[in-house]
């Protein structure tokens, strides 16, 4: 086990590069084993993650050879329909084989998905979409066992957005039987990036707003060039945020502007300001008192739930209070018990934080509860004085590639110990 040390209250000033999405390359590598070929995808993150997606497809039977941030990927020997619980248990994501696995051999079988503990988030959109598409699906030992029972394809309108939901039935209707429409989708860039990919392969999708139709082929066709995955948004989103404390200073090199809108009004609206470097370059310069501001969680294009967290350690040093509501995830709080450790002043009453601005915060040992909430520790961290401490960050290893050397070349006093 690790720990991240970090002397805080160092001002931060550099570039940093922004690496591929984790929720775009995941569904991505997923989707090779919708239809047997050799595929490579490029700007994959270095991340605990996607390890854990490659070796789920190693074990479907794909062959996978990742060097750099270039993964290539043979899949014409997938031959197994399960996704085994010692893998599917460590990660979400996992379930997007469901889909994959569901239109290449119209069965599947899927271990109730791990991941962050973030809340309740409920796997009945997929079960039920699944059904409407022609897909049974039985409940046995913790796993999920779906079969085409009847001619494939159909309708679906989704009660509440749901990115993996969305990305899944997409995934089990590219070979169906029947064309499929999808009603209320996520609208999401990794939604799009998937659909993006699946096309150049040949798949005949028709995204329209919140509406997915997709046209079934009888396959896909070889890929004629490496995929490129776009950038990470939330960790861009991050580096925006910590661009924010006092003194900071961070240009954010390798993003999409576009996929940032709402992102850029939250941090513009504590005071920071945000200049356009180029066509895929930001740079985020810190306010001398951050200002207080209430924000919203929703799904894009609104502000995102996986940086509600990142700009809570930016409010907590505001002069005056600040409102967070998280519509998305309700309980996905538990960083407040943490970042009081620091001094912070944060009160909860149901699915809204309460944040009152203190002057600073002082250095102490904290432990990680999810992915997004590890980077929130970190930017407390790094804002307070004094040494820090975080543990459990597999979390953030998950998530973030090399991140701790990322802060390092911004003048970050930060570094890995043993435990």
């Amino acid at each position: 086990m690790e720990k991240i040390v970090i002397e805080g209250g160092v001002a931060l000033k550099g570039s940093v590069e922004i690496s591929g999405a984790k929720n775009s390359s995941l569904p991505i590598l997923a989707a090779t084993a919708l239809f047997g070929g050799e595929y490579t995808i490029n700007n994959v993150p270095r991340i605990s993650d996607v390890e854990t997606m490659l070796k789920l497809l190693e074990t479907l039977g794909a062959e996978a050879f990742f060097e750099g941030n270039s993964v290539s990927i043979n899949t014409k020997k997938i031959s197994k329909h399960e996704a085994p619980y010692d893998l599917v248990k460590t990660m979400r994501a996992s379930v997007l084989a469901w889909g994959s696995l569901l239109g290449r051999f119209g069965r599947a079988r899927i271990s109730f998905p791990g991941g962050c503990a973030i809340g309740d988030r409920p796997i009945d959109q997929h079960i039920k979409g699944f059904e409407a598409l022609g897909y049974k699906t039985n409940i046995d030992g913790g796993y999920l066992e779906s079969i085409s029972a009847k001619e494939t394809g159909g309708s679906y309108k989704f009660a509440v957005k749901s990115v993996t939901g969305t990305e899944n039935l997409i995934l089990s209707s590219v070979l169906a039987k029947r064309s499929t429409v999808l009603y209320n989708c996520a609208v999401e860039p990794e939604v799009e990036d998937l659909i993006n990919f699946l096309s150049s392969l040949g798949a005949a999708i028709n995204q329209k707003g919140e509406t997915i139709e997709v046209f079934p082929v009888t396959s896909l066709n070889p890929q004629s060039k490496p995929y490129r995955v776009i950038p990470d948004r939330i960790e861009a989103g991050t580096f925006l945020a910590l661009g924010s404390i006092a003194g900071n200073e961070i240009e954010i090199l390798n993003c999409e502007p576009k996929h940032l809108d709402e992102a850029r009004r939250a941090i513009e609206s504590v005071g920071s300001k945000i200049q356009g470097q180029g066509l895929s370059a930001l740079k985020v310069s810190s306010p001398l008192t951050v200002s207080p501001t209430d924000i919203e969680t929703n799904p894009y294009p609104f502000f995102p739930t996986d940086l509600q967290a990142q700009l809570m350690s930016v409010l907590v040093l505001a002069n005056g209070v600040s409102k967070i509501t998280e519509n998305v995830f309700p309980n996905r709080f538990i960083h407040i018990a943490e970042l009081r450790k620091l001094g912070a002043e944060i009160s909860l009453k149901g699915n809204v934080a309460t944040v009152r601005g203190v002057k600073e915060l002082v250095g102490a040992n904290m432990q990680a509860s999810d992915l997004r909430a590890s980077a929130s520790l970190l930017i407390g961290a790094l804002s307070a004085k004094g040494k820090s401490e975080v543990r459990r960050i597999y979390h953030l290893d998950r998530g973030y590639e090399s991140i701790d050397n990322k802060l390092q070349s911004l003048g970050a006093r930060i570094w890995r110990e043993k435990e």
